[in-house]
C-alpha cells in the first residue's frame, strides 16, 4: 500500500508548482509555501529593484524576480511545456516560439488553475527556518511568517518532508575586479534590471558573455553611448560589432581606477559611467539549517545531492528540486518531481546511503578526470539526455521522443551564434514537420500514447 506524507513544498515558481503536482497526484498531503503574492517564482515579473543595485547589503530590500521588462524566453515554447501539459499558443495571446515573459506567467497560472495548485499554495508566507525536529530525518520543523498579518508572529510546523524549490536566480554571483574598492562610479547586477532609460548617453562596461548579457548589451546600446562587453570567454574576437556602431568586445577587465578609467587585458582602456554585472547567480537557502550536512562552497556546488536532488544523509525526507542549470527547466522538474513523489510513497526505493554517496563521489570524480569545474557540478549539458531518460526509468516511463534532444542542441547552437533577432529566425514549419513525423511513427509503432506519455 503507498503511504502518504506531509510535504512542505518552499517556492511557487516552476519546480514547486512541478513538485506540488506530481507530490498530490500521488497522495501526499502538500502544503506550498511562497513568499510573494502570487504564483510564478521567477517569472512573475515587478519592476521593482532591490534597494542595493548590487544585492550585497544583506540588509537590503529583495525582489524576488530577476526579468527585465523586454525578457523573452531563450527556448522554444515546445521545449517549455510539461508532458501532458504543453505551451501552445492560445488565440488572442502571444503567438511566438519565443513568447515573452506575461506568455510564460500565464502559461503557470493555467497549469495551477487545471490541476488545483492554487489551493495547495500560502501566499505572503515567508519561511525563515527549516530544521530537523530532534534529529529525526523524517520529522522537520519549518518556521514561516505571513506579511499579511503581524510579520514577526513566527508560525511553527512539522511536516514529514521538505521539498526545497525557492530556484536560483535571485541571488546574485559577482566577478572579481581589481581595483573595484575605489571605483566611485555606478555598479549593477542584471538582477536589478529592468529597462534601458537609466544609461541614457553613459559609457557602459558590461560583464559577462552569457544569455542575458546578450540581450541587455543591445538593449542599453539603444540609448547609451557605448556598450563594452567584457568576458573571460578564451576566443573571443576584440574590436567592435559587426552589426552595432556602439558595441565593443574586449577581453576580461585587467583593472579599474578611482577615476572611472577601465583597462582591460587586450590592452584597450575607457572611461565609464556604468559597470554591468551580467555574471550569473549563487545558490542560496538561508532559511536550512542541516548542520552541516548540506552545504554550499565557493563553486557555486551544492551537495552532497544524489542526482542533483537528494542529500544522501536525509533522504527523501528532504530534497532539492530544479538544481539542474542550462537545461529544459520546465521538463527536468516534472521528472524530478516524478520521482521525489513515487520515493516518498514507496512505490520507488533509493539506494543505501552508503551507495548514494558513493555514486554523488564517482561523480565529482569524473569531473575532475575529465576538467570539467567544480561550478559546471549541476550544468546538466551534455548529458542532459541521459540524465531525464534515467529519471523516467525510475517511474517506469518509456524514454522522451528524439526530438527535444535534437532541438534543445539546435536551439543552444542557434543561440551561441550571437545573431541579433535570433527568436525570430527560428524555422517553426521544420520543427512542426519532424515533431509530426515522429507522432507518426510513434503510433506505427502500436505505442501507447496516454497521460504518461511525451505528446507535446
Amino acid at each position: 500500500m503507498a503511504q502518504s506524507a506531509r510535504v512542505a513544498v518552499i517556492g511557487a515558481g516552476v519546480a514547486g508548482l512541478a513538485a506540488a503536482r506530481e507530490l498530490h497526484r500521488e497522495g501526499h498531503h502538500v502544503v506550498v509555501l511562497e513568499k510573494r503574492h502570487s504564483l510564478g517564482g521567477t517569472w512573475l515579473y515587478d519592476s521593482r529593484v532591490d534597494s542595493d543595485p548590487l544585492s550585497l547589503d544583506p540588509a537590503r530590500d529583495v525582489v524576488g524576480t530577476s526579468l527585465y521588462h523586454s525578457l523573452r524566453t531563450n527556448l522554444p515554447r515546445q521545449l517549455m511545456g510539461f508532458l501532458d501539459y504543453p505551451f501552445a499558443k492560445r488565440p488572442h495571446e502571444d503567438q511566438r516560439t519565443f513568447p515573452g515573459h506575461e506568455e510564460v506567467l500565464r502559461f503557470l497560472n493555467e497549469f495551477a488553475d487545471e490541476f488545483r495548485l492554487r489551493e495547495l499554495i500560502r501566499f505572503c508566507t515567508e519561511v525563515v527556518r527549516v530544521e530537523r525536529a530532534e534529529r529525526r530525518n523524517d520529522a522537520w520543523v519549518v518556521e514561516s511568517r505571513n506579511h499579511g498579518s503581524d510579520s514577526a508572529v513566527v508560525v511553527r510546523e512539522v511536516y514529514d518532508a521538505v521539498v526545497v524549490c525557492n530556484g536560483h536566480f535571485t541571488e546574485p554571483q559577482l566577478a572579481e575586479v581589481p581595483g573595484i574598492e575605489k571605483w566611485c562610479e555606478y555598479q549593477i547586477h542584471s538582477h536589478n534590471y529592468c529597462t534601458p532609460k537609466s544609461f541614457m548617453g553613459q559609457v557602459v562596461v558590461l560583464i559577462g558573455l552569457g544569455p542575458s548579457a546578450f540581450d541587455i548589451s543591445r538593449e542599453v546600446a539603444t540609448v547609451a553611448k557605448e556598450v563594452h562587453i567584457t568576458t573571460r570567454a578564451p576566443n573571443v574576437t576584440v574590436g567592435k560589432s559587426d552589426n552595432h556602431e556602439n558595441i565593443w568586445l574586449h577581453k576580461m577587465i585587467e583593472f579599474v581606477y578611482e577615476d572611472g578609467k577601465v583597462v582591460f587585458q587586450d590592452g584597450s582602456s575607457v572611461h565609464a559611467d556604468t559597470i554591468f554585472y551580467c555574471t550569473g547567480y549563487k545558490y542560496h537557502f538561508p532559511f536550512i539549517e542541516t548542520n552541516g550536512i548540506v552545504t554550499i562552497d565557493d563553486d557555486n556546488r551544492v551537495g552532497p545531492l544524489y542526482k542533483h536532488v537528494f542529500p544522501p544523509h536525509l533522504a527523501p525526507w528532504l530534497s532539492f528540486i530544479g538544481m539542474p542549470k542550462q537545461d529544459t527547466p520546465f521538463l527536468t522538474t516534472e521528472l524530478q518531481s516524478k520521482w521525489l513523489a513515487h520515493v516518498l510513497s514507496g512505490k520507488v526505493l533509493l539506494p543505501t546511503e552508503e551507495e548514494m554517496m558513493s555514486d554523488v563521489e564517482n561523480y565529482y570524480h569524473h569531473m575532475e578526470e575529465t576538467g570539467v569545474p567544480k561550478s559546471f557540478t549541476h550544468v546538466l549539458p551534455p548529458n542532459e539526455i541521459e540524465y531525464r531518460n534515467w529519471l523516467l526509468a525510475q517511474v517506469e516511463m518509456p524514454p522522451l521522443k528524439e526530438w527535444r534532444g535534437r532541438m534543445y542542441r539546435e536551439c543552444v547552437k542557434f543561440a551561441k551564434a550571437k545573431l541579433d533577432g535570433y527568436r525570430d529566425q527560428w524555422d517553426d514549419d521544420y520543427w512542426d514537420a519532424v515533431i509530426a513525423s515522429q507522432e507518426v511513427n510513434h503510433l506505427a509503432n502500436g505505442q501507447d500514447v496516454g497521460v504518461a506519455e511525451d505528446v507535446a
